[in-house]
C-alpha cells in the first residue's frame, strides 16, 4: 500500500500518513481510480486542531479490519479543510443539505466523478445515541452502490444541480442607515444579557460584529451599540476561553459562559480578537481591554510564530490524547506551586473549586474581577506559566495559510502603531515579506506553505483579500510604498480572476482557471473568519482611500457594489454578517482619510487614537505616496488633511484642530 500522504506539507494528512487506510491525497488520480475499480470515494476533511477528528482517526482510522473494509471498497481522500478551503465548501454544503447540520471530521461518499450521494460527520465505532457505527455506516454506502448504483448516481446529480442553484448570488440591496440601525437592534435581540455573546452553548467568539457594533457606536453614539461589546468583550476576557496565563483565546466555549473552552487556538480567531481589542482599548482606554491586547499579539508573536517569518495556522485541543491536559488545575496543584497562602488566594482569584468546572475535578483558569494585589498577582502568573511550561504541550499545525497570516499582520501592524510597539509591525512585516517571496508562484499565490516549503494548493479569494488588507496596513504603519504596490498587485488579480461575470458586485471564492469542482463555490456569509468576498470589500474601500484618484474610483464602486450584494445577508442574519457590516460604516463615515505631512509624532497619535475604525491613516513627507500627492506643508509646518470620502477639511496644524476634525 503506498503512502501518498508521506510528503504532504500539511500537518493533518502528516497525522494520517501512518493510518492502515489506504489514504490519498485530493487529486483527479484519486477520481479515475474510483472510475477504473467503479466503486465510490469515500472523502474525509478536518484539520490539525480538530479534537474530534482525532477521536475517530483513533477509533476507525487506526483500526485494521475498519481499514480493511475502507480499502476494499472505496478509493479513500483525506483533505485538510485549512489547506482547501474550496473543497470544504463544496461537500460541506452537500453535508449541511442532507443533514441540516454540519462540522469536522466531515465524512462524504462520492460518486467517481465527485457527486455527494450521503454526507455526515463523526461516526462511532460502535451504535449510539440512534447514531449507526462507522463500520454499519460503511456496510450499508456497499449495499447501495452495488444494488442501486444508478439510482445513487441520479440522485446524486440532482443534488448537485440544486446545490448549483441555491449557490447563485444574492440580488442587490442596499446596506443604508436603516439596514445598519436595524443589524443592531436584531444583534441586541439575540444578545446573552447575562453571560455575553450571542445565543446559547457553544458559543463563538464574535469578532467580527464586535468590529461593526465598535464603528456603528463611532458614528452614531449608539449606547446599546457599546454596551453589547463591552459585556461580551469582558466575559470573554475573564473566562475560561481566554489563557489568563500565557493569552490568546481558545475556538469557542462549550457552555454559554465562557467557562469552557475547546481548547484548540486558531490564528484567525486570535488575529481577529486582537484587533477588535485594540480597537476597543483604544476607544475606552481600558487597562484590561489593553491588557487582553498586548498578551494577545505577544501569543501570536511567541506561540505562533514560525522561524521562517510566518504564523502558524493553531495549536491543538490535544495534549497526548486528553483534551485541555496543558492548561487545568485542580486547587492541590496551585498549593503544590504557590504554597498554602498564595494557592489559597489564586484559586479562589481563578475560580479554581474542589468539584472542578472541567472534568475529573479539573478547573479552567477564569479572572471574573481584578485582583487586589497586582505584584502578587504577577508574582502567581509567573509561577504558574513556569510550571506549566515544563507540562506536555499541544502539538502545532505549523502550516503558514495566507488568509489567515493577512488577517495577524493587519492586527499587529494596527496594534502596533495604536500601543507604539515596533516590534509588532516588524513581526508583521517579516510575515508579508515570507508571503510575497515564498507564496507568490509566478505571479499567482499560493495558499500554504511549511518548513520554508510552498504547497500546492491555489490561493482563493480569502488569501488574496486578507493579504492585501495587511499590506495596506503595513503601509500606513510604516509608509513604505512597496506594500501598497504589493496589494494593489493582489486586488487586481483578484478583481479579474474571482469576479461573477454575470452578477455585478458578486464574487467566486475561487478563480476563473481554478480546478473545476461539482460546483463553483461563493459563499458571502462571515462565519469563523472573514468571506472572501466581504475580505475583499474591505480591501478595495481601504485601498481607494491610499491610491490614485483613477484607480480609486475603480475600488470604491467595487467596494460599494460588493457590499450591495451582501444587503439582504446583513438585514437578515446580521451574525454572519459582521465583517460586511463593518465595511458598511466604513463606507457611512466616508471612509475617513487622514493625511500627514510632515514629521509630527503629535499629529499622528492624535489621529491613530481618534479616528473610527476603517479610516486610513498615513504619514509621510509631501508626494512621498498617492495619498500625500498635492498636500504640502502649512506654513512650513507639518499638516493634517481630513477628508471624509469626496469631502475635505481645510488642513489643520495642531492636535486640537485635528481631534476636532474627527470628532
Amino acid at each position: 500500500m503506498a503512502n501518498r500522504l508521506a510528503e504532504a506539507t500539511s500537518p493533518y494528512l502528516l497525522q494520517h500518513a501512518g493510518n492502515p487506510v489506504d489514504w490519498w491525497p485530493w487529486c483527479p488520480e484519486a477520481f479515475a481510480e474510483a472510475a477504473d475499480r467503479d466503486v465510490p470515494v469515500l472523502l474525509s476533511i478536518g484539520y490539525a486542531a480538530c479534537h474530534w477528528c482525532h477521536v475517530m482517526a483513533h477509533e476507525s482510522f487506526e483500526d485494521d479490519d475498519t481499514a480493511a473494509l475502507m480499502n476494499r471498497h472505496f478509493v479513500n481522500i483525506k483533505v485538510d479543510r485549512e489547506e482547501r478551503p474550496d473543497v470544504d465548501a463544496v461537500y460541506m454544503t452537500a453535508t449541511q443539505a442532507m443533514t441540516g447540520q454540519g462540522g469536522w471530521p466531515m465524512t462524504c461518499f462520492l460518486t467517481p466523478s465527485g457527486e455527494p450521494f450521503h454526507c455526515g460527520t463523526y461516526y462511532p465505532p460502535r451504535p449510539q445515541g440512534g447514531m449507526p457505527s462507522f463500520k454499519q455506516l460503511l456496510a450499508a454506502i456497499v449495499e447501495a452502490w452495488d444494488q442501486r448504483a444508478d439510482e445513487v448516481r441520479t440522485a446524486a446529480g440532482k443534488l448537485v444541480a440544486s446545490l448549483a442553484r441555491h449557490s447563485a448570488a444574492l440580488p442587490s440591496s442596499a446596506v443604508d442607515n436603516a439596514v445598519l440601525d436595524g443589524a443592531v437592534a436584531s444583534l441586541l435581540g439575540d444578545f446573552d444579557r447575562r453571560n455575553g455573546g450571542f445565543g446559547g452553548a457553544p458559543k463563538f467568539p464574535p469578532s467580527m460584529v464586535l468590529e461593526f457594533l465598535i464603528r456603528h457606536h463611532e458614528r452614531t453614539g449608539s449606547v446599546e451599540a457599546l454596551s453589547i461589546v463591552e459585556a461580551t468583550a469582558d466575559a470573554m476576557a475573564g473566562g475560561g476561553i481566554y489563557d489568563q496565563l500565557a493569552g490568546g483565546f481558545a475556538r469557542y466555549s462549550v457552555d454559554a459562559s465562557w467557562v469552557v473552552p475547546h481548547f484548540e487556538k486558531m490564528l484567525y480567531d486570535n488575529a481577529l480578537l486582537l484587533g477588535a481589542y485594540a480597537h476597543l482599548a483604544r476607544l475606552t482606554d481600558s487597562p484590561t481591554y489593553r491588557r487582553v491586547a498586548v498578551e494577545t499579539a505577544e501569543f501570536l508573536i511567541r506561540d505562533l510564530g514560525t522561524p521562517e517569518g510566518g504564523f502558524a495556522s493553531s495549536l491543538d485541543a490535544d495534549t497526548d490524547g486528553v483534551e485541555g491536559l496543558t492548561y487545568v488545575w485542580t486547587p492541590a496543584q496551585l498549593t503544590e506551586v504557590l504554597g498554602e497562602e498564595d494557592g489559597a488566594w489564586a484559586a479562589t482569584l481563578f475560580r479554581v473549586t474542589p468539584e472542578g468546572t472541567f472534568e475529573h475535578g479539573t478547573s479552567t483558569l477564569q479572572l471574573l474581577e481584578d485582583p487586589d494585589d497586582l505584584e502578587r498577582f504577577e508574582s502567581v502568573r509567573s509561577r504558574l506559566s513556569a510550571v506549566r511550561a515544563n507540562r506536555p504541550q499541544p502539538g502545532r499545525d505549523d502550516k503558514v495559510v495566507a488568509a489567515w497570516n493577512g488577517l495577524a499582520i493587519t492586527a499587529l501592524a494596527q496594534a502596533g502603531v495604536y500601543f507604539a510597539r515596533s516590534e509588532w509591525i516588524e513581526a508583521a512585516s517579516r510575515a508579508a515579506d515570507l508571503l510575497l517571496t515564498l507564496h507568490l508562484v509566478d505571479s499567482r499565490l499560493r495558499r500554504t506553505s511549511r518548513d520554508g516549503q510552498v504547497g500546492t494548493s491555489a490561493g482563493v479569494l480569502e488569501d488574496y483579500a486578507c493579504l492585501a488588507e495587511g499590506l495596506l496596513a503595513l503601509h500606513q504603519a510604516t509608509g513604505e510604498k512597496r506594500w501598497l504596490d504589493a496589494a494593489v498587485s493582489l486586488l487586481d488579480d483578484a478583481l479579474s480572476r474571482f469576479a461573477d461575470p454575470d452578477n455585478v458586485g458578486a464574487f467566486f471564492d475561487t478563480a476563473e482557471d481554478a480546478e473545476t469542482l461539482v460546483h463553483r463555490p461563493a459563499d458571502p456569509s462571515d462565519n469563523a473568519s472573514p468571506s472572501g468576498a466581504s475580505a475583499l470589500a474591505s480591501a478595495l474601500l481601504t485601498a481607494s482611500a491610499l491610491v490614485g484618484h483613477e484607480r480609486a474610483s475603480i475600488y470604491r464602486e467595487a467596494a460599494e457594489q460588493a457590499v450591495s450584494r451582501a444587503g439582504l445577508l446583513a438585514a437578515r442574519a446580521p451574525r454572519f454578517a459582521g465583517h460586511w457590516l463593518g465595511v458598511a460604516e466604513a463606507l457611512a463615515q466616508g471612509p475617513v482619510q487622514v493625511a500627514i505631512v510632515g514629521d509630527s509624532p503629535a499629529l499622528l497619535a492624535a489621529a491613530v487614537h481618534k479616528a473610527h475604525g476603517g479610516a486610513v491613516v498615513l504619514a509621510g513627507e509631501p508626494d512621498s505616496s498617492p495619498l500625500l500627492t498635492d498636500r504640502p506643508l502649512v506654513d512650513g509646518q507639518p499638516a493634517a488633511y481630513v477628508c471624509h470620502g469626496y469631502v475635505c477639511d481645510r488642513p489643520v496644524t495642531s492636535v486640537e484642530e485635528l481631534v476636532a476634525a474627527l470628532s
